[in-house]
């Protein structure tokens, strides 16, 4: 199971969001470099990276941050929020982002995940897809559709996706734990490779996405407040 440990970018800073809700900010650091350096040299291989801003405008905000990260480290990245382009992705990729993340544009625009796929290949586009109460929510999790987590992932999976970052909205930054069951649901129904998102908070939280074969897991407040240790984190599942 892989681990990636998450930057989330406001305003130039590591940020974590209390689900989801851009009034409820907790600023972690101002140098997104110096976070992503860190990560690296605690063991993390793939850096999970989020323009908050940019998810919310829908176009790519914090470019300097994500510049400076792709200086700074040499494991791979994954980026999104505000990606909604053709030239959007080309953009980051030629950047040295390893491979995008498209959110809201995939439930929208379903011919953009589509070309993307035939573009630039399975291996450079992922698909967040954030659930509440098991329907595919968008705009930043502002609203919430009629399309089940799981119709969306076998859609998704027709069009040649190959990875999926699965988020339950209820359980983003609540320290509670993810949402092991409907996460289990992805992993039995698809074929997808399913990075589970939301609620990491503990290391035997990490054992039971391990048991249900998720692909791999993101790591954000737990790491920030301690409440997971990235090497210890390594050893265990590496």
């Amino acid at each position: 199971m892989k681990l990636y440990p998450a930057i989330d970018l406001k305003d130039g800073n590591c940020v974590r969001l209390l689900q989801g809700d851009y009034n409820e900010v907790t600023i972690y650091g101002n140098s997104p470099a110096e976070m992503a350096k860190k990560w690296e040299s605690l063991g993390g291989d793939y850096l999970h990276i989020v323009d908050l801003d940019g998810a919310k405008e829908g176009k790519g905000i914090n470019e300097q941050a994500v510049r400076d990260i792709v200086a700074a480290v040499k494991i791979p990245i994954e980026l999104g929020g505000g990606i909604r382009t053709i030239e959007d992705i080309n953009c980051q990729l030629d950047r040295g982002v390893d491979r995008v993340i498209l959110g809201s544009a995939a439930i929208k625009n379903k011919a953009l995940v589509k070309e993307a796929i035939e573009t630039f290949g399975p291996d450079k586009i992922v698909v967040g897809v954030d659930a509440k109460g098991g329907k595919v929510a968008i705009e930043g999790w502002l609203e919430v559709t009629d399309t089940t987590a799981l119709g969306f992932c076998k859609e998704l999976e027709a069009m040649g996706v190959k990875t999926v970052i699965y988020t339950d909205i209820a359980k983003d930054g609540m320290m509670q734990g993810p949402n092991v069951e409907e996460t289990a649901k992805l992993v039995e129904a698809t074929h997808l490779d399913i990075i589970a998102s939301g609620g990491v908070s503990s290391i035997e939280d990490l054992e039971k996405l391990e048991a249900i074969h998720v692909h791999g897991a993101i790591i954000g407040k737990a790491l920030y407040i301690g409440a997971i240790d990235l090497e210890e984190a390594v050893r265990r599942f590496k």
